[in-house]
């Protein structure tokens, strides 16, 4: 019986929703990270010639993005969870009050997913029985293990992740030539972008094409707009 337990963990481990939630935040963070410096030195190249405002606001975007990215994200993600246990504290007052408005409540949920009603109702029985809250967080509520909203990780994964992304084309604009600094920083993002979409979708097991596709196009579209700011206005900056 442990043996059989051991192995469906681990087959159910290996499904890449158990990925989603710091996953979804890293790709985002990394994702940000590279777009929002690139387009910010991109913009700053087109507008002054000299190296140092370039450095100086990419490394100043890079920081105050990482901190904000970070900060975002906690504040959002600690507001699901806010939601999330309001609900299941009113669930368990729910419980305790109406417990039979309860039990045909999940009977319900079960008969709509397809069991017959006598079955339906079998089953939220023996699942009350067990655990009433667990049952109806779950199956009324649907929240899980999986879906679970975490503040902390959901921000260093994000803060983390647009750090890395950020830093890569900041070494750009400290070493590459600064003639044609807004084409390298171009084409460098949107090979870092590349990489990024498709290590995104190995992991979490989606369509490497599509994932390159959709962030090349979004990429060069942030990019492209930042670069004509900067020649629009073409501001001596010095």
């Amino acid at each position: 019986m442990n043996h059989q337990t051991e192995v469906l963990d681990d087959y159910l481990d290996n499904h890449y929703i158990h990925r989603s939630n710091w996953l979804r935040a890293a790709v985002l963070g990394a994702n940000d990270g590279i777009l929002s410096t690139a387009s910010l030195a991109i913009g700053v190249a087109a507008a002054t010639e000299l190296r140092e405002p370039i450095v100086l606001a990419t490394l100043a975007g890079l920081v105050a993005g990482a901190l904000s990215m970070a900060a975002g994200e906690y504040v959002s993600v600690s507001s699901q969870t806010d939601v999330e246990k309001a609900d299941i504290e009113r669930e368990k007052i729910e419980l305790k009050e109406t417990p039979e408005l309860e039990l045909q409540r999940l009977a319900d949920i079960y008969e709509n997913r397809g069991l017959k009603k006598e079955t339906a109702l079998l089953v939220a029985k023996e699942l009350t029985e067990k655990d009433a809250l667990a049952a109806h967080v779950r199956d009324e509520l649907g929240i899980n293990e999986i879906s679970q909203a975490n503040p902390i990780q959901a921000a260093i994964a994000s803060g983390a992740a647009f750090t890395v992304g950020g830093l890569l084309p900041f070494l750009v604009t400290l070493f590459l030539p600064l003639k044609s600094m807004e084409y390298s920083l171009y084409g460098f993002a949107l090979f870092f972008l590349i990489i990024l979409g498709a290590l995104s979708a190995k992991t979490g097991g989606s369509s490497m094409v599509k994932a390159v596709i959709r962030i090349t196009f979004w990429g060069t579209i942030a990019m492209g707009l930042t670069a004509l700011v900067g020649y629009v206005f073409n501001v001596n900056v010095v």
